[in-house]
């Protein structure tokens, strides 16, 4: 597919205005620490000198993995619809959270092996990819498909930032070899225990996704990687973040999976990490190589490894605070406070 324009986030003449105000609040020079540095990004992301986040979307893609049926989750692969049930119906984590946080939630539905959910919205490509290690995830048109739903889907959403999660038995699978491709880093390095394997279930993990890897070695550029490793939902999803971005909506990463969405939105449309908040660093072991690769500062570290959005939606708080210090925050002059001598 034809990807959009992106905006030029980098503006020095507006990032030195922006910083000239954060460094004439009534506080000492960057005593703010990485709020302020949060304030300086939505502002650019936004291109205004106060930005505002207005109707946030948290969107959870759902689907199902061929490569669950090797057995690389601790997890059957009916644990996939259950859950999207159970989002659906406000008990899940990332329901009581939104609910919390006041964000829109939504559940997108991108190949899910079983019926559409009542209430979930429906972006199925087919009931799940298939298996990896045994040829590719999908075809080249089902993978274009996938990314032209996300874009779409967030052309129909309000709102100016947009939160991710995730929902699929087997999808720190697709996000390692992802991963493994788009780095270059020994496979050992890029895989976890994803829903808590064992040393067992972790050494098989790796001989599935080895095998998968060798299966696919041809597949290089992103679009072929996205095709031969990668998941409905995070192929799905990175043709979200490259629309979002292309709107300048703010878009806020979760976890491993939705890292993974973003490295590959960044593989095929270069520029799009500038619109993007790192919420946490997960527990699941690679996520902190991969976030080190890409050059990012997670805002949390909470041990968090549950996925959904949860991470996204605990860390919304503090850029609704980076906005609201540099929106109201007094000045030195405004106020009347003696500045530095």
């Amino acid at each position: 597919m034809l990807f959009p324009d992106l905006p030029a986030l980098a503006a020095p003449d507006l990032a030195a205005r922006v910083q000239h105000a954060l460094d004439h609040k009534t506080k000492p020079l960057g005593a703010l620490g990485r709020i302020e540095a949060l304030a300086l990004q939505l502002a650019l992301i936004q291109g205004v000198e106060r930005p505002r986040l207005i109707d946030p979307q948290l969107v959870v893609f759902a689907a199902d993995h061929g490569l669950s049926r090797q057995g690389v989750s601790a997890y059957p692969r009916e644990v996939t619809p259950q859950m999207v049930a159970n989002m659906l119906a406000g008990g899940a984590a990332v329901s009581v959270l939104a609910r919390q946080q006041g964000l829109a939630l939504t559940i997108a539905d991108c190949g899910v092996d079983a019926p559409l959910a009542p209430g979930a919205v429906d972006l199925r490509i087919a009931a799940g990819t298939a298996d990896a290690s045994l040829g590719p995830a999908m075809t080249p048109d089902q993978a274009q498909q996938a990314l032209r739903q996300g874009s779409a889907l967030v052309d129909r959403l309000p709102g100016n930032a947009l939160l991710l999660g995730e929902m699929g038995i087997g999808n720190t699978s697709s996000a390692s070899l992802l991963m493994q491709r788009l780095t270059g880093l020994p496979l050992v390095d890029c895989v976890g225990r994803g829903t808590g394997l064992d040393d067992a279930g972790l050494a098989h993990k790796l001989a599935v996704l080895g095998q998968a890897l060798q299966r696919h070695a041809q597949a290089q550029t992103p679009e072929a990687v996205a095709a031969a490793l990668g998941g409905f939902e995070i192929v799905t999803m990175a043709g979200s973040v490259i629309a979002a971005a292309a709107q300048r909506r703010v878009v806020v990463v979760d976890g491993f999976i939705t890292t993974a969405a973003v490295a590959l939105a960044e593989a095929l449309r270069p520029g799009v990490l500038a619109a993007c908040v790192f919420a946490h660093r997960s527990a699941e072991g690679p996520h902190a190589r991969w976030l080190q690769q890409l050059g990012v500062r997670p805002l949390l570290d909470l041990d968090l490894r549950l996925g959904e959005g949860s991470g996204a939606a605990l860390a919304w708080p503090l850029l609704t605070a980076a906005c609201a210090l540099l929106a109201d925050m007094a000045s030195f002059e405004s106020a009347g406070v003696s500045n530095r001598g």
